[in-house]
């Protein structure tokens, strides 16, 4: 890979963005050096406050992630965010559209944005995606926010890879809900309808609050309601993420391919 492993860790560990790329690029690709890579990163994660934010198309994901990043970096937090897009059909890479939606750290040397393909892989994820949360996790970010793809009910992997999972239902799903229960339901830690300035959102909020009551009471998690696109509910959404405490990564590490 032309840089050794030891020198190009050392360069993440200083926060040095060009190196923190170049580490999730050659992740991504499996190049020569990334298992040497793995493990010279493996005793350096463990830190960052992993969040998964997944949930159907349509619900606002991205527009969610943006607000958070502005909410997190006003509280001084450091933000590493990896947006799984569709692959293009084309070229296999990512399509970009959820770094379109996300301007708020475009300028912000605190904020660290990068889109993964999904290549075909099943889950929501990219197969890099625990390595890219591994760098970003060495990189020294604060929290590192994982958008999914967006594929439907069976986005579940994230809850394999996030210390919070924030699963974002859009309003209106009505009889659609008790499909998302056997899955992406099930893997939230927080449960959140985001375009809550619409008047299906109530009712959404109240077939969740349903469901929510069958479940034994260990298992029940926060609802709660945004509107990304203004701001409202995001400081909330973020005083319950950040109080579910600093994340551990025991995973991320060790997938790093």
């Amino acid at each position: 890979m032309g840089e050794q492993p030891a020198n190009l860790v050392q360069r993440i560990l200083a926060g040095e963005r060009r190196a923190i790329a170049h580490a999730i690029s050659l992740a991504d690709a499996e190049g020569p050096g990334a298992d040497a890579l793995a493990q010279l990163l493996a005793g350096h994660c463990g830190r960052a406050h992993v969040v998964g934010v997944t949930g159907p198309p349509g619900a606002g994901k991205s527009t969610l992630v943006n607000a958070l990043i502005v909410e997190l970096r006003g509280r001084g937090k450091r933000i590493g965010v990896i947006a799984v897009d569709p692959s293009s059909p084309v070229s296999g890479g990512a399509l970009l559209g959820d770094r379109v939606r996300m301007q708020a750290g475009a300028l912000d040397d605190g904020v660290f944005i990068r889109s993964l393909a999904s290549r075909g892989h099943l889950g929501g994820l990219s197969r890099s995606t625990a390595s890219a949360i591994a760098v970003l996790d060495a990189g020294g970010y604060d929290v590192v926010i994982v958008e999914t793809v967006g594929a439907g009910q069976s986005e579940v992997e994230i809850a394999t890879l996030a210390t919070t999972c924030v699963v974002v239902v859009p309003p209106g799903l009505g009889d659609e809900v008790q499909a998302l229960k056997a899955g992406i339901l099930e893997v939230a830690d927080i449960l959140l309808v985001n375009k809550a300035d619409r008047p299906e959102a109530q009712r959404t909020l109240a077939d969740l609050n349903a469901m929510l009551r069958l479940r034994p009471a260990h298992r029940r998690v926060p609802l709660m309601s945004t509107v990304a696109l203004s701001g409202e509910g995001v400081p909330a959404l973020a005083d319950a993420i950040l109080g579910r405490g600093q994340a551990h990564v025991p995973a991320a590490a060790a997938q790093m391919v």
